[in-house]
């Protein structure tokens, strides 16, 4: 999930870039360095339990987009889907007394709920600013900002 997450933010920061939205571009990037970022937590710790990772193949991500507030609806739709997977990954962990894999597990715990509410408080923008193009204007800023600030919430 995170290896498509990475190649999915990569795909939407380049139409973002190539459509003019320099923001979102830069917002989108940032989000996908933090996947592949998480991607690897992943695989150093099952390497480190001896485990071994095992690299999935991705999904090819889509090529074209109908707007910077419906690639974030999807984008928190993705987000919960790896909240609900990380969740049930902890059930298993309680269950099966995997006290290293539980106490691994707390960061992405900690990590989907910033997740959640990063892409909950863009798509508020979207509501409280409107659609117009200089509305979009603000939220491309507001991408900006939140790409070189990751706690930017304004």
């Amino acid at each position: 999930m995170e290896a498509n997450a990475v190649n999915n933010y990569l795909a939407v920061a380049s139409w973002c870039e190539i459509t003019g939205y320099d923001g979102a571009a830069s917002f989108f990037y940032a989000q996908a360095e933090e996947e592949h970022q998480h991607m690897l937590k992943f695989v150093h710790f099952l390497n480190d339990q001896g485990v071994g990772a095992v690299i999935p193949a991705t999904k090819q991500p889509s090529k074209t987009y109908k707007s910077i507030e419906s690639i974030c609806k999807t984008a928190l739709k993705n987000e919960q889907g790896v909240t609900m997977a990380i969740n049930k990954m902890v059930d298993i962990a309680q269950k099966d007394k995997d006290h290293n894999t539980f106490t691994f597990l707390q960061f992405f715990v900690n990590e989907q709920i910033e997740e959640e509410q990063q892409f909950e408080t863009i798509l508020q923008k979207f509501n409280l600013l409107g659609r117009d193009k200089l509305a979009i204007y603000e939220i491309d800023k507001i991408l900006a900002a939140m790409a070189i600030s990751p706690t930017f919430t304004n």
